[in-house]
């Protein structure tokens, strides 16, 4: 039996009893149960409270396994016992038309071109080798 099905089965009893309110047991006896039925109230709202916060904290919980996914990326990609794990590398870009920095990945870039993710613009990028680098391999 629950505390509320308790409670009326209580205020029956009582009323099936008869009692005088004017008297002192009387008076005692309601002011019981009245106390009994405002913590039955209030057992009823800290439930509903309860169970708001429950949602909360599921919604909280799959917020923080979506930010766990994007954080540590699980891709076979960065594993670091593979023999063919290269370094990840992003370069910064200014779009000249809009001014909107962005970052674009190696791969991306050495593509040559990309649109701008802010205005459309089409970025054009020539990659001329190195003489630095043609010299330390002639060593």
């Amino acid at each position: 039996m629950s505390t509320v099905e308790s409670l009326g089965y209580l205020k029956g009893l009582i009323d099936g009893l008869d009692l005088d309110v004017t008297t002192n047991e009387g008076k005692a006896i309601k002011a019981i149960v009245d106390v009994l039925d405002n913590i039955v109230d209030d057992l009823a709202e800290n439930a509903e409270d309860i169970e708001a916060l429950a949602e909360e904290l599921d919604d909280l919980e799959d917020d923080v396994i979506d930010l766990e996914d994007v954080v540590y990326d699980d891709d076979d990609e960065w594993d670091d016992d593979d023999d063919d794990y290269d370094e990840f590398v992003e370069y910064e870009v200014e779009c000249p038309a809009c001014k909107t920095a962005f970052e674009v990945d190696e791969e991306t870039l050495m593509n040559g071109e990309i649109e701008c993710p802010n205005c459309g613009e089409t970025l054009q990028f020539e990659f001329e080798e190195d003489d630095d680098d043609d010299e330390d391999d002639d060593e």
